[in-house]
């Protein structure tokens, strides 16, 4: 009888083994078998910005083509901090993901203790990346970037420029602009693109300094706002006539394009990360995704889970010594 016993609790303890090796949470689980569930996708911003659009119009590829529903998450606050800690303390099963920027990833953990940083997720791939623009009203006394520059040399902190977050790329420039080429802006951050948008329209700001995506260029485009400069290294396709600040006089800011991509938590095992980049690839070719997103946002060659790695690694690198001066 004890011998049948011992016999039953084994092939019990075996059959649950089996099963939790098996199952598709598992961390050693197979690219072949994954997904067999739904996958919840995180997006750390408010619905309707780029961020939110660009993740949607993935999460719909990724469902249709993976077999599996994929339902997405608006989690807000903290500087995207709040969803990102979320990815992060998930399950490394690849069955929860975040649409990701350089801010909660870089940012932040520069700057505060959030019990994370970029080196706790597993990445995936960049989706789009937005350029910034610097721009003002259309009646502004400024028609040109020097002319801004030149009053705000004269008047250090007189001019107001406006930031979609208190921790984003735009306002570390602004932060070595001042640093580094003694021009001194008050930054004054909003909860996104639109309030910042918004706050240029009713001429509460002298100007803006954010991620040209549709949003922004929608006054742009409507002669609303006129662009001075633009953050990239080199001029913006569909801004040709708007100088960097690099063609300006200010060679090392050159940071300012918003990335966003898609990364799992750290642990996630390699051959659903690579499904997840070929598909993502796939995903940033197809015509309706395009359409979706406005493929002028999407880069001409796909940044992949290796690149996305070293984006993240480099604008640490970088960004380091700055805000450790800053008080970060």
């Amino acid at each position: 009888m004890r011998r049948k016993l011992r016999i039953l609790i084994t092939v019990l303890v075996l059959a649950l083994a089996a099963t939790g090796c098996s199952g598709p949470g598992a961390q050693g689980g197979s690219a072949e078998d994954y997904p067999s569930e739904e996958i919840r996708l995180i997006i750390p911003y408010a619905a309707g910005g780029p961020t939110d659009i660009s993740g949607r119009a993935v999460g719909a590829y990724l469902e249709e083509n993976l077999g599996q529903p994929v339902v997405v998450e608006n989690i807000t606050g903290a500087s995207a901090t709040v969803g990102t800690g979320e990815l992060v303390s998930s399950p490394p099963d690849g069955y929860t993901l975040l649409v990701a920027t350089t801010s909660p990833l870089v940012l932040v953990p520069l700057i505060e203790d959030v019990g994370y940083d970029k080196d706790d997720v597993e990445t995936i791939g960049v989706s789009i990346e937005t350029p910034a623009v610097l721009a003002v009203q259309t009646d502004s006394q400024y028609e040109t970037a020097e002319q801004f520059f030149e009053a705000a040399a004269d008047d250090p902190g007189g001019l107001s420029v406006g930031l979609p977050g208190a921790n984003t790329p735009q306002g570390v420039e602004l932060m070595r602009l001042r640093d580094e080429y003694g021009i001194e802006v008050s930054p004054v951050p909003f909860e996104g693109d639109s309030e910042a948008v918004t706050a240029l329209l009713g001429g509460n700001i002298d100007a803006l300094f954010d991620p040209a995506g549709e949003v922004v260029m929608a006054p742009i485009e409507d002669g609303e706002f006129r662009p001075l400069a633009v953050g990239p290294e080199e001029r913006v396709e569909y801004l040709p006539d708007t100088p960097t600040l690099s063609e300006l006089g200010y060679e090392n800011l050159t940071l300012s394009t918003s990335t966003y991509g898609l990364v799992a938590p750290k642990g996630t095992p390699s051959e659903i990360i690579s499904k997840l980049e070929s598909t993502l690839e796939q995903a940033l070719q197809d015509p309706e995704v395009r359409e979706q997103i406005n493929e002028r946002y999407i880069p001409q060659e796909f940044i992949d889970a290796e690149g996305f790695r070293a984006l993240l690694d480099d604008t640490w690198a970088t960004y380091e010594p700055i805000l450790s001066q800053n008080g970060g």
